[in-house]
């Protein structure tokens, strides 16, 4: 199964948390890719700009690589897939996240309650 993390789950593997145990053997399963968008490192990036996060977004992507995620680019398609998107969510990270699961197409993992609405693709944890 290809699964997309969303941001938040992204910094919590990557970090180790306890919220993250009772998925730990979908995410280490060799039957399963596990893929992080270059949005979610956007977001990260802003955050750590402007003070919302402690981070460093090099160590974080290079942990991510070691760990097996795939980086998924944020495509032309994925873009033209938001102007489908009802406006459930006004979260643009959310969003495009929910655009690249539908159009890929793959599980988007999430702790987020409103994204569930959008699709039978976005899994919530």
């Amino acid at each position: 199964m290809r699964i997309l993390l969303d941001t938040h789950v992204v910094l919590w593997t990557l970090a180790g948390a306890d919220r993250i145990q009772a998925i730990q053997p979908i995410l280490q399963s060799p039957h399963n890719d596990i893929y992080v968008s270059v949005a979610s490192w956007w977001e990260i990036a802003i955050k750590i700009g402007i003070g919302k996060l402690n981070a460093d977004l090099q160590h974080l992507r290079q942990a991510s690589e070691e760990s097996g995620m795939i980086e998924l680019p944020v495509k032309g398609e994925h873009s033209e897939a938001l102007l489908t998107l009802p406006p459930i969510h006004k979260d643009p990270f959310d969003r495009i996240l929910v655009a690249q699961a539908m159009t890929e197409p793959m599980k988007l993992m999430t702790a987020d309650n409103q994204l569930d609405n959008y699709s039978e693709l976005v899994w919530k944890i």
